[in-house]
């Protein structure tokens, strides 16, 4: 009673779900994958500072010097304990 055609839609099927299942396998391989996302996000990082810079240089350079202040404060202040 399982002709040609029912033969063909499982066989579809199962190609359907075997695609379904490399997709999702390789969707959690990138999710766990931690040092290419640490990566990513490094270069993310800089983009945006880079993209920040290019907008508004003083303030960028304003916010580098306050904290390299305070930075400096920091250290004075625990030397000084």
């Amino acid at each position: 009673m399982s002709g040609p055609d029912d033969a063909d839609a499982i066989r579809a099927e199962i190609e359907a779900t075997r695609e379904q299942l490399a997709a999702t396998v390789d969707e959690l391989a990138a999710r766990l994958d931690v040092p290419s996302r640490a990566r990513e996000r490094v270069l993310r990082a800089r983009d945006t500072a880079v993209e920040t810079y290019r907008e508004n240089p003083p303030a960028v350079l304003g916010a580098a010097g306050a904290l390299v202040a305070l930075v400096v404060g920091v250290v004075v202040w625990r030397r000084k304990r």
